[in-house]
């Protein structure tokens, strides 16, 4: 999917994936939220990917994205967990190449978010390490909504570009 076809759908869509997602969650801040997973999860396709319907692709992630919110508030309704049940949860540690190999992973990316300019490189942050709402975002930094996402979609355009070329450089399939 290209980064064009990717504005227009954002610019087109946006406003009602959010309806969308407030008819299903209740909760605008919530909405706001599901709203960007699903673009982010968009721009995770690989750059090559061929989408015969972006639209109803677009709502088929939506799909996914609420349904895994819905469970996810029904599960925090449910916040223990019973005494036997916590015996019967696998252990999965990584291995000793693994931990090496995601540290320089790790190392890769946050160089290619270093080269982010200054501006783009801070919404970055608040929104993926603070976890601060784009509104919140745009509030503290005297910039509007629109420009947050744009810088957010821009860093994270940067972040699938370094993890294709890591699972293409692996290897893997990207």
């Amino acid at each position: 999917m290209s980064f064009l076809l990717f504005e227009e759908l954002h610019r087109k869509e946006e406003g009602r994936l959010r309806r969308f997602f407030m008819r299903r969650l209740r909760n605008h801040d919530d909405a706001l939220d599901a709203t960007q997973e699903t673009f982010t999860r968009l721009i995770g396709i690989a750059p090559r990917t061929e989408i015969e319907n972006p639209q109803a692709y677009l709502f088929q992630i939506a799909k996914t994205v609420a349904a895994r919110n819905i469970a996810r508030l029904r599960a925090d309704r449910h916040v223990f967990v019973a005494a036997a049940d916590i015996e019967n949860i696998a252990e999965d540690s990584p291995t000793p190449d693994r931990i090496v190999t995601a540290r320089q992973h790790l190392a890769i990316m946050v160089h290619a978010i270093e080269r982010l300019p200054a501006r783009c490189q801070e919404v970055f942050i608040l929104s993926r390490l603070h976890h601060m709402a784009n509104g919140d975002i745009a509030a503290q930094l005297g910039i509007s909504r629109n420009m947050v996402e744009k810088h957010i979609m821009r860093a994270l355009v940067t972040c699938r570009d370094v993890r294709v070329a890591l699972m293409t450089a692996e290897g893997g399939a990207p």
